[in-house]
């Protein structure tokens, strides 16, 4: 009997060990399909062409540093062969091949024989051939849509995510950006509406003063963490000084401390004229970095969590 009971743990042991391997073998399927791609992949881009990449790209060249940082947040540094003169993020772009600002130098892209070239909506227009010679070349030019908040942007994470392969990465990145937005509204929610703070951003200093109003980036962040825009017209506008003084906001924002104007907070505290506004007189003023309030790209987030702890300090700590 116990020789009976033996035989049979031992087929039972065997069965199990062969269940867990059964199991094991289709995890690691269902893992390969999510994270590989089949190439080719057929993508229409932001000018509606459809673009055919036939294999994953090994070597790229971004025109433009938010096309530069998702493909750096994706992990694919080690396939960026030349970015723009502008680009300055992450730390590792300082050491890659540059390819020219905003016009491009074509023969300079064509001899790092790039797979694929990542293009801007926002330039495009001004550089049809300059991309059309870089097709003829036969280099795959993906042109990205321009985005204008934040959908645009999960949208350009991505459309590059599938053009290279990474789109369990791109969906991570967004996702991970969604949820910290969330945490970010949630924790705004609480803010009291009598405690809710009027903003004004101003995104270039004297002489031409220019602020954001709806629209853009920065009107979708103040809605974020609960706080009024005192500028009610569109986009990007020149600023009538007297009506921001008329306007009195509670919180005054810059953004070009870190490229434009030493020392810009102080600047605003000794405007003339402006002494009577409740930021000015409460020393309410605070300088946060352009690129992530302006840059469409994954440090957004980052942006509205620096403008929502310039804006309600206490709150967001």
């Amino acid at each position: 009997m116990k020789k009976l009971y033996s035989i049979l743990f031992a087929l039972m042991l065997a069965v199990g060990v062969l269940a867990g391997c059964g199991e094991t073998k289709t995890e690691e399927k269902e893992n390969a399909t999510q994270t590989e791609v089949a190439f080719p992949v057929t993508i229409k881009d932001a000018v509606d062409k459809e673009v055919v990449i036939d294999d994953k790209p090994e070597k790229i060249v971004s025109l433009i540093p938010s096309n530069t940082e998702i493909a750096f947040a994706l992990g694919l540094g080690d396939e960026m062969v030349g970015v723009s003169d502008y680009d300055n993020y992450p730390k590792e772009t300082a050491d890659i091949e540059k390819i020219g600002g905003t016009e491009f130098n074509v023969e300079k892209i064509i001899s790092l024989k790039p797979d694929l070239v990542l293009a801007h909506a926002s330039s495009a227009h001004n550089s049809t051939e300059g991309l059309q010679q870089l097709r003829d070349a036969g280099i795959d030019v993906l042109v990205v849509n321009d985005a204008t908040n934040f959908a645009g942007v999960y949208e350009s994470i991505d459309m590059i995510g599938k053009a290279t392969g990474e789109t369990k990465e791109a969906n991570e990145l967004v996702d991970d950006m969604k949820e910290k937005m969330t945490d970010i509204k949630d924790k705004a929610a609480k803010i009291a509406e009598k405690d809710q703070k009027s903003v004004y951003i101003e995104v270039s200093g004297e002489p031409s003063i220019y602020t954001t109003g709806k629209n853009t980036f920065m009107q979708e962040m103040l809605d974020t963490i609960n706080a009024k825009n005192v500028v009610t017209e569109e986009g990007w506008i020149q600023v009538d000084q007297e009506a921001i003084i008329k306007a009195n906001p509670d919180v005054i924002i810059t953004t070009y401390g870190s490229y434009a104007t030493e020392n810009p907070v102080e600047k605003v505290l000794d405007r003339k004229g402006w002494e009577d506004v409740t930021a000015v007189k409460e020393k309410a003023v605070a300088d946060v970095d352009s690129d992530t309030v302006t840059r469409s790209g994954p440090r957004l987030v980052e942006g509205v969590e620096e403008l929502a702890k310039a804006v309600y300090p206490n709150e967001f700590k």
